[in-house]
């Protein structure tokens, strides 16, 4: 067979730093290292090393070379990394010297992590953890996706598989001993309660609010109201920039600004929205039809009125959702002085009532994501996933039990469902629960 290209790329981030870190990962990372920074170091230990051209013998830069033997490696290769300082010539070079040497490229976006999937060193629900991780930008977003990358999840949606194949061995027994009716009865009895006991523990994890996708792509605030109610002023406030523009002019704001905010770790996404009355031509009936589809959409709606103006309703779509999508709020509470119909009081300009507002706003997300500890769905392909696996089970659980083919029918497209999350679809797992249930001799 062919040998594999080699690939290379910068690790760390681009630009001027203390330190830069290249990565080498294939057949022939060892003899790179040969190459470039020779005698090559001893597995897994650091070694400061010249760094030069093979070619024209000049030195690059003096770095720590370190090199990882295969399997025990992230991609699963031969791998080796050149700690170079960080100067953007020195990287410019050594890359360019890199790419010159046989059998080397420099890598595609998310080769070293599609390496590990492809070698069994990360499966693709812990890829993609791994992908969150990097985008992390709260402390709660950084635990779900650490926990993810160190198979969490995997570990869970493995355990549902297993079970799911122990199942399907049990209806495959069921179709060789159809004749043996006690048996075969037997068989699917006991696959039948293994599946129902599965079903409700999907069950409980698909009916989870959402909270690992609010997790992983941000709670969305939604601030609306009439015109001129302080949305824009308050959205300033909250994001401590001006964000908005804010204008005495009613209808200043027309399409939707968002600032993403990290409240006690939690990443919250707050939307400036075109304020709701009576449209005054086109742009503005668009702003307000954008404003109510954003408001159906959030995880919780502001809703403000001037504490000094007539208290304005807001309209179904904002409210109709009940109380923990929605919180009315008074704003401007430094005209007024004081709010006297229960709303939560704020002030852009002077900061009145913002310290309560942010811990109502973290309140409200907190009880949305619940506990960070348990395991959650983070991504939409999941929950598509477990639902196609779900309609199987149903479909197993309801229809006729003596029907073996159909069954074990249902209970491949479940276990295939599954498979698509952690990426592990493959039929020999079915034979090798069949026949690991043979004693040695057979």
């Amino acid at each position: 067979m062919a040998e594999s290209p080699t690939i290379f790329a910068l690790s760390s981030a681009p630009g001027r730093a203390g330190i830069a870190v290249v990565r080498v990962s294939g057949e022939r990372a060892g003899f790179v290292v040969d190459a470039l920074a020779p005698p090559r170091p001893k597995d897994r230990v650091a070694a400061l090393r010249r760094i030069r051209d093979p070619q024209s013998a000049e030195v690059l830069d003096e770095a720590l070379v370190l090199f990882f033997a295969a399997p025990r490696t992230e991609t699963g290769e031969d791998m080796a990394e050149l700690h170079l300082h960080g100067g953007p010539s020195i990287v410019k070079a050594v890359l360019g010297v890199l790419g010159r040497q046989a059998g080397c490229r420099l890598a595609e976006p998310g080769e070293f992590a599609r390496r590990a999937f492809q070698n069994g060193k990360l499966d693709l629900a812990q890829v993609e953890g791994l992908a969150d991780l990097i985008e992390a930008e709260t402390e709660a977003q950084r635990h779900q996706a650490l926990a993810q990358m160190r198979g969490a999840l995997s570990e869970l949606y493995e355990g549902w598989r297993r079970a799911l194949l122990e199942a399907s061995a049990l209806t495959e027994a069921a179709i060789d001993f159809s004749d043996e009716g006690d048996v075969a009865a037997d068989a699917m009895e006991r696959a039948r309660t293994i599946v129902g006991k599965l079903e409700g523990e999907i069950a409980a994890h698909l009916d989870d609010g959402n909270r690992g996708e609010i997790l992983r792509d941000g709670f969305r605030v939604v601030l609306a109201g009439p015109p001129n109610a302080g949305k824009s002023s308050l959205l300033n406030a909250l994001a401590r920039r001006d964000a908005a523009i804010v204008s005495e002019e009613a209808g200043t704001t027309r399409d939707v600004i968002e600032v993403r905010l990290d409240l006690d770790g939690l990443p919250v996404i707050v939307s400036d929205t075109a304020g709701i009355r009576e449209p005054r031509g086109a742009v503005e009936k668009e702003g307000i039809r954008r404003t109510l589809a954003h408001a159906r959409d959030a995880d919780l709606v502001l809703w403000l009125s001037e504490a000094t103006a007539p208290l304005v309703p807001p309209p179904p779509e904002v409210s109709g959702r009940g109380d923990t999508f929605f919180l009315p709020l008074a704003s401007k509470i430094d005209i007024s002085g004081a709010v006297a119909d229960g709303r939560l009081g704020v002030s852009a300009k002077t900061g009145a009532g913002l310290p309560e507002l942010v811990a109502a706003i973290a309140q409200r997300a907190r009880e949305r994501v619940g506990d960070l500890s348990a395991p959650a769905i983070t991504r939409a392909r999941y929950r598509e996933r477990f639902m196609e696996c779900m309609n199987s089970v149903h479909e197993y659980m309801n229809g006729p039990a003596d029907q073996y083919e159909l069954r074990a029918e249902d209970l491949r497209r479940a276990t295939q469902a599954i498979g698509r999350i952690t990426g592990r679809v493959d039929v020999e797992d079915v034979l090798g629960e069949i026949f690991g249930r043979f004693c040695i001799g057979k």
